[in-house]
């Protein structure tokens, strides 16, 4: 991969990694937060995605694919970029490497997180509140979970960051320097969700009261 097509494929990337992977990451993450109202409630809005039409297509078009390709693509990048200390400076060399520590971390946990959901209810299992609870009963799988969430959180907050200044977006120091801390707010507004999601299964006496 190299000149012009290489800048096609990475400028694909890194759309694919906002939509649509980054639109469902944050869908996600919503409908598990019904998880902190109660168990009826998480049942209602994990049933009704569960029961959008031609649901397995939606899928494998709009999920499994991209997220498949922006994986694979990523890791390539991964393992060829190199830093630069010089242009990027301290704080955005290490944005860097957290992402691409991240990515590898979240192609591990997607994994794990469909065999454990999707692939069980293929088999007959239902993906409900009691499920997740089962799964997240066990505190090493939970602070795995966490890991996985957290690393989800910040890879779609600054791979937000990378987009429009890939995209040509945010181009001058300022606009960058604006859109990380911009970035900074959605990584934290995004992380409590996807973190309370995760402990309303564990502690649901704690949120519904």
């Amino acid at each position: 991969m190299a000149g012009k097509n290489e800048f096609y494929w990475r400028r694909l990337h890194s759309l694919l990694g906002v939509i649509p992977v980054g639109v469902f990451l944050v869908q996600h993450l919503v409908v598990n937060h019904f998880a902190t109202q109660g168990e009826a409630a998480f049942n209602t809005a994990a049933g009704f995605m569960g029961k959008l039409p031609f649901v397995i297509f939606l899928e494998f078009l709009v999920i499994y694919i991209p997220i498949l390709f922006h994986g694979i693509l990523g890791i390539y990048i991964a393992f060829v970029a190199k830093n630069n200390p010089i242009k990027l400076g301290w704080f955005r060399n290490w944005m860097f490497t957290i992402q691409r520590i991240t990515g590898i971390i979240l192609l591990a946990f997607i994994a794990w997180h469909v065999y454990q959901t999707r692939i069980q209810a293929a088999f007959g299992a239902e993906v409900n509140f009691q499920m997740m609870e089962d799964i997240l009963s066990d505190p090493i799988v939970l602070i795995l979970y966490l890991l996985g969430i957290l690393s989800a959180t910040f890879h779609l907050s600054n791979g937000l960051w990378s987009f429009l200044v890939r995209w040509g977006i945010t181009q001058s120091p300022r606009s960058q320097k604006i859109s990380s801390w911009v970035m900074g707010v959605v990584f934290v507004v995004l992380s409590i969700i996807g973190v309370r999601a995760a402990l309303a299964f564990v502690f649901p006496d704690f949120f519904v009261g």
